[in-house]
């Protein structure tokens, strides 16, 4: 076929589509059916799931967990309330219960469990809440129109490195944990400098990091590896049975900060059907201290270029950081992020996906994993006092019937007050002495 044929049937197919796509975008005109209220019918459709919220901690800062002075509907100096998680098409929100690092050796516990409370008072206290532990609820919550709760625990630190301590937070409905945060925990890894605190070489998850994350794949607990080093993040994913989430993170590849996830670390996710759920802190979309929402979707861009969109989903981080993208700066604003999405020829079947499902099949893996583990008993292996170095942590021995003395630390922490008390006398009355 001679040359010029081609190429004046290439510019009669193009000049056809073209034809094609001003007539679908008139057709559109037409009937009134617009970009937005395509998202706002698909959102309606597939609520998001957000993976990553910091109420909890705003309602301790500002109120002292004192639920009775604010009404959750409407909130002021944040950017979560019931109204905005409506508004913003939010179905289920994991609420984080986080704990400052400076608590690791002394009362992380109490504060968590605090935290856990002020929780679940607010989503049982409120009919617009409903508490969640497992998909099938999830999914029971949507049809009855409520936002469900999901509690995920920030910073392994909260379990002051204590199996049984894990499955308490369990029973009182902890879903999820980061297995650290701006701190190392003595068995795992953060991606922060902040702490120096448990360094170690070569063993960014210790014997007993893997005993934690086995007992959360026999629970049935979603491991969080947002936070964690590139290293520990690398060994969860070679050592976990069932599949994990970075559940506020973005592209490293898109903005070097090192909370975020490098395209190596996204494939090794992928492998093992995981998921990203993106960070919308401008820091860690820019690299700087302000953002727009097309900066945003540049990282799902780039990560679903790299694993697909099924692996994909949204954890905003409000409440937890300062700065957010302009247009999205509250839980209100989502559904102008799949605007922009879907303006990139994203597709419905996509952003589905990203909105919910990927999250829900990810859940539904984990639980699948818990329930082959039925048969295995919770683990019994224990920290050594070494590796934990807690002046606080107190280890029971039987008492002494010998008569001869305790040389342990908890004995001479008993006796030192005495000893000081008197060497504090002996040093009075010398100095009464040399006066007189």
């Amino acid at each position: 076929m001679p040359s010029w044929v081609t190429s004046a049937s290439s510019r009669s197919w193009m000049k056809s589509v073209g034809h094609l796509v001003v007539l679908s975008s008139l057709c559109c005109f037409i009937s009134g059916y617009s970009d937005r209220d395509r998202v706002r019918d698909l959102m309606s459709k597939y609520p998001l799931i957000d993976g990553h919220n910091d109420l909890a901690l705003q309602l301790r800062k500002l109120h002292n967990n004192r639920l009775s002075q604010i009404d959750l509907h409407n909130v002021s100096n944040v950017a979560t309330d019931i109204n905005r998680l409506q508004a913003g098409h939010v179905q289920t929100q994991m609420f984080a219960v986080y704990v400052m690092c400076w608590a690791q050796e002394k009362d992380a516990v109490r504060l968590a469990l605090e935290q856990i409370d002020v929780v679940r008072r607010m989503c049982t206290e409120y009919q617009d809440f409903e508490l969640v532990t497992s998909t099938q609820e999830i999914k029971h919550s949507e049809m009855n129109r409520k936002i469900a709760c999901l509690i995920s625990l920030e910073g392994g630190h909260s379990i002051d490195s204590s199996l049984p301590a894990l499955r308490m937070f369990y029973q009182l409905g902890v879903r999820s944990m980061a297995l650290t945060h701006t701190c190392n925990t003595p068995w795992a890894e953060s991606s922060s400098k902040l702490y120096n605190v448990y360094q170690r070489q070569n063993n960014s998850l210790t014997h007993f990091g893997k005993a934690v994350v086995e007992e959360m794949n026999r629970l049935g607990m979603i491991v969080d590896l947002s936070h964690t080093s590139w290293e520990t993040a690398w060994a969860v994913l070679k050592h976990s049975r069932a599949p994990v989430i970075f559940s506020h993170s973005s592209s490293f590849s898109i903005c070097n900060h090192a909370r975020n996830v490098p395209d190596w670390l996204l494939q090794e996710l992928k492998k093992k059907q995981g998921l990203i759920m993106v960070n919308l802190h401008s820091k860690f979309i820019s690299c700087r201290d302000e953002a727009n929402i097309s900066h945003v979707a540049d990282h799902f861009d780039h990560i679903k270029k790299v694993i697909g969109a099924e692996s994909i989903g949204v954890g905003g981080d409000y409440e937890g950081a300062v700065s957010f993208p302009r247009g999205l700066e509250d839980v209100s604003k989502y559904p102008a992020l799949i605007l922009e999405l879907l303006q990139r020829n994203w597709t419905e079947r996509e952003l589905a996906d990203v909105l919910r499902r990927n999250f829900l099949r990810v859940f539904e893996a984990v639980e699948r994993v818990r329930d082959q583990l039925k048969s295995t008993g919770p683990s019994e292996v224990q920290i050594s006092v070494e590796e934990v170095q807690n002046p606080c942590r107190l280890v029971l021995r039987p008492p002494d019937t010998t008569g001869h003395s305790d040389r342990s630390g908890s004995s001479r922490a008993r006796r030192e007050p005495k000893g000081l008390l008197m060497l504090s006398i002996g040093l009075l009355l010398s100095s009464l002495h040399t006066i007189q």
